[in-house]
């Protein structure tokens, strides 16, 4: 899956009005608007889930720059962060219960 971000969205945007907006030009399969804890008001973006890096690639370029309840849209694919490095860790060995030989 590919993951696009969409900026410019009004503080009042419905999951289910983004979601039918995008879904005319592709195929939409996880949308997650980016919302205030406390006033549940969007914060001008969300995150959206598409099937396949052409469906990403279609949406961006007829919907960037589009209006969309009055205001402009930027559609952008988004960039997946670099893994994290892992911790160094030392191993540590199990101990045996082994009974001294005699």
């Amino acid at each position: 899956m590919v993951k696009i971000f969409v900026g410019g969205l009004r503080p009042d945007v419905s999951e289910l009005d983004l979601v039918m907006y995008i879904s005319l030009y592709a195929q939409v399969n996880t949308i997650k608007v980016v919302r205030d804890k406390v006033t549940k008001r969007c914060k001008g973006y969300a995150f959206l889930e598409m099937a396949s890096q052409a469906e990403a690639e279609k949406a961006v370029s007829v919907l960037n720059g589009e209006t969309f309840s009055g205001q402009v849209l930027n559609i952008k694919i988004s960039e997946e962060p670099a893994p994290a490095p892992k911790p160094y860790v030392k191993a540590n060995k199990p101990y045996a219960n082994k009974r001294p030989r005699s």
